[in-house]
């Protein structure tokens, strides 16, 4: 038998009378009168005993016992006088430890007393009166010491109660360094039950005083067994668990939480890990995506010190953009948005996290040309981060000549006053929506692009007089943003449901804001002009299963999920490029280079023209008609605007 399965043996039943015992909201008062009187008679026995010496026989035995019975009376005065049997034990206090040296003192005191002015040597057995001093430092020592055992058992075994019980995933470096800061956490929140490993030579060892389990598929059973909640997961096997999803969903569908290390492929594999490192993971954690790698110290270089206008500065893109290029120190900030109050929150953290930098922020439209023409020659912003836009596909899908006006007629405008003003570079972020697109929202940003591509070759041409160097960024759906599906579901989630899906089948791809808002500063910075740039998304998601494991993470009850149907202009998966499109490497992995159908400038700003005028008509049929003339692969679906493809 293994030495672990002994010691827990041995230690069980103890474990199990103090767990019995403690269940109880109190020890009886009489129970614990007898205790004190045992430990008076003992303790006056023994010392008694200790200072007589050889000179002790067994026949003085039972005299003696009669005489100690006899001088218990008056400590049990004191007992009652004082009330040191009616507290509970394992509520103990300094407060108890006065009341039980003055009980007994009261009790030897009263003994001495009635021994001096009373002659009783005839009928009891004479005790010397240091031997009742030192009896009753005996006795008082004892009895507390015993309350304050009690005490600590029950703090022990209580807090062991409230505490989780967690397995640790992973023995290495990463797995022993998560144990040992577990365990010098103040307050503590875990109580570690065991390790589970990969490793074949690893399972039936103890490590740090538990047994490792083998990785398989009873390791959940093994976990309830031993009542663990919780899994903590080392920083060297994070990515390896969130990739594993049939392993994340049995744990969840058995209740049980998964806690990570926060930037755990930035540790070091020797430092501690705090306490504030370690949290339970958020769907975002468990969506499959690899590492991404971003030469931020290049972008740095040509950002630092400079001048940076970032228009729809308060959404979910612009305002990481902002954070991001802020801690850069760039010369001066100019910030555009229409949203006032998302607007002064991003100038509240600007003046907090980023006192030292000059910003601007400004409350305008990207359409309103006289206020963008103060801006430009104010500032005279050397980089332009275009980010503004609307983006949600069933209101673009009601409202097209606002998806004109706003997302084309804007980007125009803003990217004319760039050349006008001589800004170096002009980062635009699109969207996957823009490829193929089958609705409004996603044919404005493909004519956007258009527009833009346009613009830099006929710069480039010479046709157009400008310096400005115009790049593309198209991704996906970006996690937590506000159009993103995530708030809704937990929202949904925290009334008790249902959860909304569109469809069982519709797939979607994710990324963190942060890794692209990276991409897009490393795109934009690094590129030479007129490219579309597109950012490997991964894999993709079900959104069935993305709200499955939200419900689960959650663990809510009960929340079904409901399907309600494609909404106009959706489409039960996004692309990234479009069918006749080819891609080209780049400075990085992640990003490739789309090669896209040239425009001719003249051409596409004739074609503008009239679409802008139509759309101020604010006739929604014509609009999108000609957006469909501009964009051919534009087709419509789930939409009143199908019956132009026809």
């Amino acid at each position: 038998m293994h030495p672990h399965y002994k010691l827990t043996l041995m230690v069980n039943p103890f474990k199990r009378l103090a767990q019995w015992y403690f269940t109880k909201s109190a020890m009886p008062y009489w129970m614990v009168l007898i205790f004190d009187c045992c430990v008076v008679v003992a303790s006056t026995l023994i010392v008694y005993i200790l200072d007589m010496g050889v000179t002790y026989t067994a026949h003085r035995f039972w005299p003696l016992m009669v005489t100690l019975l006899v001088y218990l009376i008056p400590y049990i005065v004191g007992f009652r006088i004082f009330h040191t049997y009616s507290g509970v034990m394992r509520y103990s206090s300094f407060n108890d430890l006065y009341r039980l040296a003055a009980a007994n003192f009261l009790g030897i005191a009263t003994v001495e007393f009635v021994r001096l002015y009373l002659t009783t040597d005839k009928w009891l057995e004479p005790i010397k009166w240091h031997t009742l001093l030192f009896a009753w430092l005996l006795a008082t020592s004892v009895m507390f010491g015993a309350r304050i055992l009690i005490k600590y058992l029950f703090d022990l075994l209580n807090e062991e109660r409230a505490l989780r019980r967690v397995f640790i995933y992973g023995t290495k470096s990463g797995g022993q360094a998560l144990a040992k800061s577990i365990r010098v956490q103040q307050p503590q929140r875990f109580h570690l039950r065991g390790f589970i490993s990969d490793s074949r030579d690893m399972p039936g060892h103890t490590l740090q005083g538990v047994v490792v389990y083998k990785n398989d598929e009873h390791v959940v059973d093994v976990m309830k067994k031993h009542g663990a909640t919780t899994l903590l997961v080392s920083p060297l096997k994070s990515a390896r668990l969130m990739s594993n999803t049939e392993m994340t969903e049995r744990l969840l569908d058995a209740g049980i939480s998964i806690y990570t290390v926060q930037q755990a492929q930035e540790w070091d594999g020797k430092s501690d890990i705090s306490a504030a490192q370690i949290h339970e993971v958020q769907i975002e954690d468990l969506l499959p995506r690899d590492e991404i790698q971003v030469d931020l110290e290049a972008v740095e270089q040509l950002l630092r010190g400079r001048r940076i206008l970032i228009t729809g500065s308060a959404g979910s893109i612009g305002s990481e953009l902002v954070r991001q290029i802020a801690q850069w120190e760039p010369s001066q900030l100019v910030l555009i948005d229409q949203a006032e109050t998302p607007q002064h929150d991003i100038r509240l953290m600007m003046a907090r996290d980023f006192p030292g930098i000059p910003f601007e922020a400004v409350v305008t439209s990207i359409t309103h040309r006289q206020s963008l023409e103060r801006l430009f020659a104010q500032y005279k912003p050397e980089y332009v981060f275009h980010a503004a836009a609307y983006k949600h596909v069933p209101m673009m899908e009601d409202n097209p000549t606002e998806a004109v006006q706003n997302n084309i007629e804007g980007t125009r405008i803003l990217a004319d006053m760039s050349v006008k003003y001589g800004v170096k570079k002009f980062v635009m972020i699109s969207t996957d929506k823009a490829v193929n697109p089958t609705n409004v929202m996603g044919c404005s940003k493909r004519i956007c692009e258009i527009y833009v591509q346009a613009l830099d070759s006929a710069i480039k041409a010479g046709t157009i007089v400008g310096q400005t160097q115009f790049v593309t960024t198209r991704f996906g759906n970006v996690l937590g943003s506000n159009g993103s599906v995530i708030p809704l579901f937990r929202e949904q989630i925290r009334k008790g449901g249902p959860v909304t899906v569109t469809h069982p089948d519709i797939i979607r791809f994710f990324m963190l804001i942060p890794e692209a808002c990276k991409l897009v500063l490393e795109a934009g910075t690094m590129g030479k002009g007129g490219e579309i740039f597109v950012f490997d998304m991964g894999k993709p998601v079900r959104i069935a299963d993305l709200a499955r494991r939200m419900i689960l993470l959650s663990g809510a009850k009960d929340v079904e999920i409901k399907f309600t149907g494609l909404r106009d202009g959706e489409k039960l998966y996004e692309e990234v490029l479009n069918d006749q499109e080819r891609t080209k490497p780049t400075f990085n992995a992640k990003i490739k280079i789309a090669q896209v159908r040239q425009y001719d400038y003249d051409d596409v700003v004739r074609q503008l023209d009239e679409l802008a005028r139509v759309s101020e008509q604010y006739d929604n049929m014509e609009t999108v008609r000609l957006m469909k003339q501009i964009v051919p692969e534009y087709k419509s679906q789930n939409s009143v605007y199908t019956s132009l493809d026809k």
